[in-house]
């Protein structure tokens, strides 16, 4: 792999001018509705030379830097230099080799080849030391799944990494270090606290996405379509509504071709199927919650009627509502059975969240 200079990865992530994207506002609701449904976060303490692999996974992958440096190369894609506080974002399916390097010797990843790998798997536990001798680099590295509206993939669009630098009173170190710490520690409630850190290093990057010129903001294709972030936007944070194809498109200022189009080109289906989908999942937590009724949860879920909402529900979950929820229940009995003392299938720094 050939690594390319400073000065290229300068000119790679700055082009000259921000690129047209979704507004303030939208990005604020869009923002509200994500939810972090799964994480799994280490520290990484590199001596220096060391050799990290990590394989392929079906999730995409998180790095961040907060001591040393080091070189980072995600399969596809040219190694660069990792450095504190620059955010990493990898899309699924891609392998990363990370090299630790110390001032003023850099060595290429090119030659990696030569150097004792050592392959891990993000969040097999809290904190992992690569090579022998003191550390000269570390990082914070996981897995991880982030969802739109309880059910669209955020990072699902990505093809090629996000790359993202950011300052110390951006406090990442701080946000990264408290999730890491609540997963070691598996107190109560350490589930959704973790999920609310993470969940604010993602809301940290998207509204970097407001005025960052590196190329990464294009690989999401919601973020560049401002007409369809804002229909997407009011069918997630208000999936009950009353909605219909003509009335969004109107609202956005496009016509219902061109709208459909975009639309599909964005999420791969049509508007009314992806907000069916927003509302069934909306419909699925408030089940898991056990707070209403089926007949309230139907009409939460925007159906005024519990006989249309049950057929909507089980062609989309392939069970009724009512066993839904005593599956969930079930679910959350197991939980609360494992907090208790029992033995877990999850390492200590994993956390799935429903």
């Amino acid at each position: 792999m050939r690594k390319i200079s400073m000065a290229a990865q300068a000119k790679w992530r700055r082009p000259s001018k921000p690129l047209w994207r979704i507004s303030r506002a939208d990005l604020d609701r869009l923002m509200g509705t994500i939810e972090v449904a799964s994480a799994q976060l280490s520290e990484c303490l590199f001596a220096a030379g060391a050799h990290l692999h990590i394989d392929r996974a079906n999730l995409p992958t998180i790095y961040y830097g907060l001591t040393g440096s080091g070189m980072i190369a995600i399969e596809g894609a040219a190694p660069f230099e990792l450095v504190p506080h620059m955010l990493v974002v990898a899309p699924a399916n891609k392998s990363i080799d990370i090299v630790a390097t110390s001032s003023p010797f850099r060595r290429s990843l090119c030659g990696a080849d030569s150097i004792k790998k050592n392959c891990f798997v993000p969040g097999l536990v809290h904190r992992h030391e690569i090579g022998d001798g003191e550390a000269s680099f570390s990082l914070v590295c996981g897995l991880f799944h982030a969802v739109y509206g309880s059910e669209l993939d955020l990072f699902a669009s990505l093809a090629s990494p996000v790359v993202e630098s950011f300052d110390a009173p951006d406090q990442l170190d701080q946000l990264m270090n408290y999730a890491i710490v609540e997963l070691a520690a598996r107190e109560i409630g350490g589930g959704p606290m973790t999920s609310t850190l993470f969940k604010l290093v993602l809301m940290t990057l998207l509204r970097r996405s407001l005025t960052s010129t590196n190329p990464w903001v294009e690989g999401f294709s919601l973020l560049n379509d401002p007409p369809i972030a804002r229909a997407f936007a009011e069918m997630a944070s208000r999936p009950a509504a009353d909605f219909d194809v003509q009335t969004m498109c109107r609202s956005v200022g496009l016509s219902r071709s061109v709208f459909m189009a975009r639309f599909a080109a964005v999420f791969g289906d049509p508007p009314m199927s992806i907000l069916r989908r927003l509302r069934m999942r909306h419909a699925a937590n408030l089940l898991a919650a056990n707070a209403l009724s089926i007949e309230q949860v139907a009409l939460c879920a925007g159906y005024q009627s519990r006989s249309s909402f049950t057929r909507t529900f089980r062609k989309h979950y392939g069970t009724d509502p009512s066993d839904y929820r005593v599956e969930a229940r079930n679910i959350d009995g197991a939980y609360e059975v494992e907090d208790d003392g029992a033995a877990s299938d999850h390492p200590p720094s994993s956390i799935k969240v429903a």
